[in-house]
């Protein structure tokens, strides 16, 4: 009978500890859509810390440059990938990249606008059934950046990735 109640206790000790690890599909998507919106709407201004043919940007640290050209970077961090679109043509208040993810917003679990006085940005989440992961993509104006993300990454990559567009949108 004691081993039973260690069994038992142990048992739910391990299910409280794996449940507080990964967050519901519904907690992800709303620390996303909260993440992104606090790191749009902040005041402190970015320095880029990258400059590249056509634009500046901020990368964080072990963030590197794989590819670029006129309007595209691609970015590494790990096994992680990041593009990078920026239309240099578009004004930070532009709705045209939000305009284009709204075509695909009956696939997505999270679809989002923010807004302020001197920039127009947006949040998408799209599950990919492939891989289990989610698209993530953040844009402000003609800036927008796309990655794939687990489930308990989402929030810190919306937060890092909304950081990046700002850097370009602020800078360039």
């Amino acid at each position: 009978m004691t081993a039973l109640r260690i069994i038992t206790v142990m048992s739910g000790c391990l299910f409280i500890l794996l449940g507080c690890t990964a967050p519901t599909e519904e907690e992800a998507i709303a620390s996303t859509e909260k993440a992104a919106g606090e790191t749009f709407h902040a005041d402190d201004s970015l320095e880029t810390n990258e400059a590249l043919d056509a634009f500046s940007i901020y990368l964080p640290a072990g963030m590197e440059v794989v590819e670029e050209d006129a309007s595209n970077v691609i970015l590494e961090d790990g096994n992680q990938t990041y593009i990078v679109f920026y239309n240099n043509l578009e004004s930070p208040l532009s709705e045209l990249s939000y305009e284009s993810a709204a075509s695909k917003g009956d696939e997505a679990l999270l679809l989002e606008t923010f807004e302020d006085r001197e920039k127009f940005g947006y949040i998408q989440v799209i599950p990919d059934d492939d891989e289990g992961d989610y698209e993530l993509q953040t844009g402000i104006g003609g800036v927008k950046i796309t990655t794939y993300s687990s489930i308990s990454g989402l929030e810190d990559d919306s937060e890092l990735m909304m950081k990046m567009a700002r850097s370009i949108v602020m800078e360039n």
